[in-house]
């Protein structure tokens, strides 16, 4: 639970009061790999602290998923625009090992945001942050070739490149599986 105060105080000081608060709005949760966190229809009701582990976002098809996003120990995880607005889903979160999530809910936060000083500061940064990683993503994918992406993956994100299977990695990049193997042969 410190990690989240620490992950808080990149961005702004807590005092020990609204801290206290916070702290008694989180709920521990243990999932196993491969766990359905969220899915397609489902109105996210949760923000939530990866402690350990790893989640992917995708959408479910037939022959391959559509993976388009992963979250790690110490990031927030959520179908965050399915949680802002209160509608479902139009994707799927799964674990992709065994997770450790602090979990708050809607209602807790907004809670948070009327009784804390800085509960809106927090929400506006964490707010921010998801915008900036977005935005980052969809630029590389209307601009970078997948071999630039998968070099900015192993770079920026060297994690990924190690604890994700290639079919994950290859939606991620937009590219098939087989292209992938051989943009890595290109690479090494």
């Amino acid at each position: 639970m410190d990690k989240i105060r620490e992950y808080f105080e990149q961005f702004v000081k807590l005092n020990d009061n609204d801290w206290m608060f916070f702290k008694s709005k989180l709920i521990k949760n243990e999932y196993q790999s491969k766990t359905t966190i969220l899915k397609i229809g489902q109105i996210e009701n949760n923000l939530s602290f990866i402690e350990k582990g790893s989640v992917r976002f995708f959408i479910p098809k037939q022959e391959n998923d559509c993976t388009f996003n992963f979250s790690f120990e110490n990031q927030f995880v959520s179908a965050y625009d399915s949680f802002i607005t209160q509608k479902p889903s139009i994707y799927q979160i799964e674990t992709l090992s065994n997770t450790t999530l602090w979990i708050l809910n809607y209602d807790d936060l907004q809670d948070i945001y009327n009784n804390t000083e800085i509960g809106n500061t927090i929400g506006r940064k964490i707010a921010e942050n998801i915008f900036l990683a977005k935005s980052k993503r969809e630029l590389s994918l209307l601009t970078d070739s997948p071999e630039q992406r998968y070099i900015n993956l192993f770079t920026e994100q060297p994690r990924l490149i190690k604890e994700i299977p290639l079919k994950h990695l290859s939606s991620y990049i937009g590219v098939t599986p087989q292209a992938l193997s051989r943009i890595r042969k290109r690479i090494s």
